[in-house]
């Protein structure tokens, strides 16, 4: 089943002089149902934009996207009970503790009091947040909040999860605990569209790969059938042959012996 369908999918901004600027142009993505998606490229690409759109938070110029069926412009509370978003830099209730805010984020799920309470409890549980549970969200480290929106996002166990960049200045050990989350997570059954700048990370997760060109997917498909395509095997390698790019030069000195 197909989870993520956009159709001509675009968005353009104005701009002080001459034509509007296009962010995302006539973007066609099928994502099925357990898959996990990497939707990667350099910064201006239009990875954010795109993620934007596929969650309601921006509005699109011209074409159309469904997750699970539902068109998001049309049908957006049905999309919002289906979909979870995590971005490196969500915000927090600073003043709640985890525990609290679960089950608080539970109860806007329209969940009783003393389930949103129990949901809390498993996810401190499948977090391994325990030690960190009560304490305020405004004292908590990079890796912690990020944990903390992860079960935010899972609260309502939604079937779809869009990550904009999860891992974003996190440490080691932090950065390990939120891979495995979505190794974890796409085993489970749930479809997930991911974006990073780590392009090891997408080696090493995604089942396929968009690649995002000034907002057009310039190539797709798994890390195999990109290395068929380009004869490359690093994927910033596929990356750099795929959009035209020139080799970097040799530093200036390198190779020479020192005498």
């Amino acid at each position: 089943m197909e989870m993520i369908v956009t159709e001509n999918l675009s968005k353009s901004f104005p701009t002080p002089d001459g034509p509007d600027k296009y962010a995302v142009r006539d973007l066609n993505l099928r994502i099925e149902e357990g898959e996990i998606y990497g939707l990667l490229g350099p910064n201006g690409a239009g990875k954010t934009t795109t993620l934007r759109m596929l969650s309601g938070l921006v509005t699109p110029t011209a074409g159309t996207a469904r997750l699970a069926g539902y068109d998001v412009a049309a049908q957006p509370f049905e999309v919002k009970r289906i979909l979870g978003f995590l971005t490196a830099n969500t915000g927090l209730y600073q003043r709640l503790t985890p525990r609290e805010l679960l089950a608080y984020f539970g109860e806007l799920h329209l969940m009783t009091r003393a389930r949103a309470r129990r949901r809390a409890e498993e996810i401190i549980d499948w977090l391994d947040m325990a030690d960190f549970a009560d304490l305020r969200c405004g004292s908590l480290s990079t890796g912690q909040r990020q944990r903390v929106n992860i079960g935010r996002v899972l609260v309502a166990d939604p079937p779809i999860l869009i990550m904009d960049e999860p891992t974003l200045g996190l440490d080691v050990l932090s950065n390990r605990t939120i891979l495995e989350f979505i190794r974890r997570a796409g085993r489970s059954g749930k479809t997930i569209i991911v974006s990073t700048h780590y392009l090891d990370e997408a080696e090493s997760l995604c089942d396929r790969i968009g690649l995002l060109h000034r907002g057009s997917i310039v190539a797709e498909g798994s890390l195999d059938e990109l290395r068929q395509q380009t004869g490359e095997q690093r994927l910033s390698s596929i990356f750099l042959d795929l959009v035209g790019a020139d080799p970097v030069p040799p530093i200036a000195g390198a190779g020479v012996p020192i005498a």
